[in-house]
C-alpha cells in the first residue's frame, strides 16, 4: 500500500470531523442561547476550551507564552471571538442558524478585501471580483427577504447587520493573525486566543448586565448539552482535526470547509430545528456558496498559504 493511500483515509476522517464539528456549531449556538445569555455563553465556551488546551500544552512541556504573544492573542481573540463569534450567538436569538452560517460564509470575501487593502496583497483578479459581487448579492437577497417577512422584520434586519459585522471582525482577526507573533505551538496559540477572547466576552456580558439574566434553574438540558458540544466537539475536536489536516492535505482540499460548513449548518437547522428556507434564501445560498468557491479556488491556486480562506489561528465559528 502506498503512502498516499495510507494517509487518505485519516485525512478523510479529519475533514469529516471539521465539516460536521464546525457545521454543527451554528445549531448548537442557537439551542444554547435559548436559556443562556449570548456573551456569557461565548465567554464560558472559550475560557473552558482555552484553559483545557493550555493545561494540556503545559503538561506536554510547551513553553509558556511571552507577553507579546498574549498581547497579540488578545487582539485576535477580541476580533475573532468577541467581535466575531459572540455576535453570531447574539444574532441567533432572532436569525435561523442556517442563515447565520451562510452570512458567515462571506468571511473569505472580507479577508480577500482586507488582505489587499490592509496588507498589500495582490489586487483581486476578475474571478475574485466576480466572487465578491456574488457574495454581497447573496447578502442583499437575505436582507430583502427579511423585509418581506411578516414577522420580526426589525429584529431580523438587526440580526443580518450584526452577522455582517461579525464576518468582518472574524476576517480582520484572521488577516491580523497572519503576521502576528504567536507561540510556535499551534495548540498553545489557540489556547491563549481562546482564553483572551473568552475573558473579553465575559467582561462584555457582565457589563451588559447578563449576570442578572442568568438563572441557573431556568437553564435547559438542551442548552447545557449544546454548550458541551461547543466546547468539546466544536472547539477541541474540530480544531484538533483542522490543525492536523492542515499539515497533511493540500490547501485546496482543506479550504473546502469554507463552503461545506454552511451546507451542513443549513441541513441541520432544517432537520433538527424546523428552519424553513424561502426561495430568496435558496438563491442567496447559491450566490454566497458560488462566491466562496470562486474566491477560495482562486486563492489556493496562487499560493499554498491558506490564510485568505481559513483563519488559521482562530476558532471555527
Amino acid at each position: 500500500m502506498s503512502s498516499a493511500s495510507r494517509v487518505s483515509y485519516p485525512i478523510a476522517l479529519a475533514l469529516l470531523a471539521v465539516y460536521f464539528a464546525w457545521g454543527g456549531t451554528y445549531l448548537a449556538m442557537r439551542f444554547a442561547v435559548e436559556t443562556l445569555p449570548p456573551f456569557l455563553l461565548a465567554g464560558i465556551r472559550f475560557v473552558i476550551a482555552g484553559l483545557l488546551l493550555y493545561l494540556w500544552e503545559i503538561a506536554r512541556g510547551t513553553k509558556n507564552p511571552e507577553k507579546l504573544h498574549w498581547r497579540n492573542a488578545t487582539i485576535i481573540g477580541g476580533l475573532m471571538l468577541l467581535g466575531g463569534n459572540s455576535l453570531v450567538v447574539w444574532a441567533e436569538q432572532t436569525i435561523p442558524s442556517g442563515i447565520a452560517a451562510l452570512i458567515i460564509a462571506t468571511v473569505p470575501l472580507w479577508m480577500t478585501l482586507l488582505a489587499w487593502l490592509w496588507q498589500g496583497s495582490a489586487k483581486p483578479n476578475r474571478y475574485v471580483i466576480t466572487g465578491l459581487l456574488l457574495g454581497f448579492l447573496g447578502q442583499i437577497l437575505l436582507v430583502i427577504n427579511s423585509w418581506q417577512s411578516s414577522t420580526y422584520q426589525s429584529e431580523q434586519f438587526s440580526g443580518y447587520l450584526i452577522l455582517t459585522f461579525s464576518a468582518f471582525f472574524w476576517a480582520a482577526g484572521s488577516v491580523y493573525s497572519r503576521k502576528a507573533q504567536l507561540p510556535s505551538s499551534s495548540l498553545m496559540s489557540i489556547a491563549i486566543q481562546n482564553l483572551s477572547g473568552g475573558i473579553l466576552c465575559l467582561l462584555v456580558g457582565i457589563s451588559l448586565g447578563e449576570l442578572s439574566q442568568l438563572h441557573v434553574d431556568n437553564i435547559s438540558t438542551r442548552s447545557l448539552l449544546s454548550l458541551a458540544y461547543l466546547i468539546f466537539i466544536g472547539s477541541l475536536i474540530g480544531f484538533s482535526s483542522y490543525i492536523w489536516v492542515l499539515k497533511k492535505a493540500e490547501p485546496a482540499v482543506v479550504s473546502t470547509y469554507a463552503y461545506v460548513n454552511p451546507v451542513v449548518a443549513v441541513f441541520l437547522g432544517c432537520f433538527f430545528a424546523n428552519e424553513q428556507l424561502t426561495k430568496n434564501d435558496v438563491f442567496a445560498a447559491i450566490s454566497i456558496l458560488a462566491a466562496v468557491i470562486l474566491i477560495t479556488r482562486a486563492a489556493t491556486t496562487k499560493r499554498s498559504n491558506t490564510y485568505s480562506v481559513s483563519g488559521l489561528d482562530g476558532d471555527g465559528i
